[in-house]
């Protein structure tokens, strides 16, 4: 049973460092937590629970211990594994800040001609900014860039800048942390303190909380935008197996 403590320190440790500290505890994990009442879809482990994680707000029963997937990676998964070509077509994909889940399993594939960048990402090949992109216009038929935006001040230049470097008929997969129930993007450049920020934006990191208008605004830039809620058509038992968050909505962007 994970104490009181253990999930203190998996609220405040930063997700890169919980990241180079699993190659050590995954082990355990894997051992202590075996069994069949959920499972990971994107390497097919089952386990008793899930592991707890959040900042501001901790959310049990979430953290894949074996791929430490959370319900954004898990739901994305599914909808790039049954609703497009990304693992069978060929495609020159780029990758955003690209999560421990996908990396290795996305460099494997011999059908992606695969690109990952970041500011600072160890794992970037290309490091750079995404409101100045090193790359030509129509570069890549397949862009990954998933709770990048919320860290973004300029996110108005990033999305060009994404809309710039797709080709056209190509796919972008732009995830957000987003709440429905609201109907405009809040931010407010005035708030400093992490952890006031943290408390509003959700992570002390965040500038802006998006609301339903991220859909208009993404169109606004040029791209044709889907609203794909995944979870609609699924049991509540295969949501619940698989942890996802009911009603998140993968915007699916095209040019």
């Amino acid at each position: 049973m994970i104490g009181k403590t253990f999930k203190f320190f998996l609220n405040k440790i930063p997700r890169p460092v919980l990241i180079r500290l699993s190659y050590f505890v995954k082990p355990f994990f894997l051992f202590t937590l075996r069994g069949n009442k959920y499972t990971d879809p994107i390497d097919g482990r089952s386990f008793s629970k899930f592991l707890p994680y959040g900042y501001e707000e901790q959310r049990e029963n979430v953290l894949s211990p074996s791929t430490l997937s959370l319900e954004r990676h898990r739901l994305l998964w599914l909808f790039l594994k049954d609703h497009t070509t990304f693992f069978s077509a060929p495609h020159k994909v780029l990758h955003f800040a690209p999560e421990q889940a996908f990396y290795k399993r996305f460099r494997k594939l011999k059908n992606l001609d695969y690109t990952t960048t970041d500011l600072n990402s160890p794992l970037a090949d290309v490091k750079a900014d995404i409101c100045d992109l090193p790359f030509e216009d129509n570069s890549f038929d397949f862009i990954l860039c998933n709770h990048v935006l919320e860290h973004i001040p300029n996110d108005t230049k990033a999305m060009q800048e994404l809309y710039r470097i797709l080709e056209p008929g190509g796919t972008a997969i732009l995830q957000i942390p987003q709440d429905l129930k609201r109907e405009k993007t809040f931010e407010d450049d005035s708030i400093k303190d992490p952890k006031q920020r943290a408390k509003i934006f959700g992570q002390y990191d965040h500038v802006r909380v998006y609301g339903r208008d991220y859909f208009e605004k993404l169109r606004g830039i040029g791209f044709k935008v889907e609203e794909v809620d995944l979870t609609s058509p699924l049991s509540p038992e295969l949501i619940e197996k698989y942890r996802l968050a009911k009603g998140e909505i993968i915007p699916v962007a095209k040019k």
